[in-house]
């Protein structure tokens, strides 16, 4: 990473790279949203809730899904962005060459090794799909699929162990309304 007092140019340029990235991008809702709201509030979760400062982390979280939803390479980010950003993006990016059941017990099983900036970005990812699923559910999931993803990703934050006190309270509370919305 370089120096300090561009901080801000770089988390501005990771912004700009993922929105180029995510340009024809929609979130799977009814609103179908631009993508890119997903890692810009996934970096604000980290910053705002989570007192993340780190901007290897923010950074990360911005760019966290360019790998697994775009043609982005590991050498794009590695390039711009540095190793150690490219780093925390590979340990939470799905190998899209598998099945989907696949890739969701591998996020399971690899939970608990992640890196602590890796931790950090995974469960306020799971706190945006959470809360973003509940107040609008992606097209064609019906309730049943929508409240086994809930306990998927409880599965996902509870393998991971302790990371960050008041991002895990939130997604504690996102999940429990979750719950509530979805079972009664």
């Amino acid at each position: 990473m370089r120096q300090e007092e561009n901080i801000s140019a770089l988390l501005l340029s990771a912004i700009y790279f993922a929105a180029k990235k995510h340009v024809n991008q929609r979130r799977k809702n009814v609103e179908a949203e631009p993508y890119l709201n997903h890692p810009v509030e996934v970096a604000e979760l980290l910053a705002r809730v989570g007192g993340v400062a780190d901007t290897v982390t923010l950074i990360a979280a911005i760019l966290h899904d360019t790998i697994e939803d775009t043609d982005t390479e590991p050498d794009d980010i590695n390039e711009r962005f540095g190793p150690k950003v490219l780093s925390v993006v590979m340990e939470i990016t799905d190998d899209k060459r598998l099945p989907k059941s696949e890739r969701k017990r591998l996020q399971i099983e690899n939970a608990p090794h992640l890196s602590l900036r890796g931790k950090q970005v995974k469960l306020a990812d799971k706190i945006s799909n959470i809360s973003n699923m509940a107040a609008s559910p992606p097209m064609g999931w019906p309730k049943e699929r929508q409240i086994e993803y809930l306990y998927w990703a409880e599965n996902v934050v509870t393998e991971m162990g302790h990371c960050n006190p008041k991002l895990e309270e939130l997604f504690f509370k996102t999940l429990a309304k979750g719950k509530k919305q979805l079972e009664g």
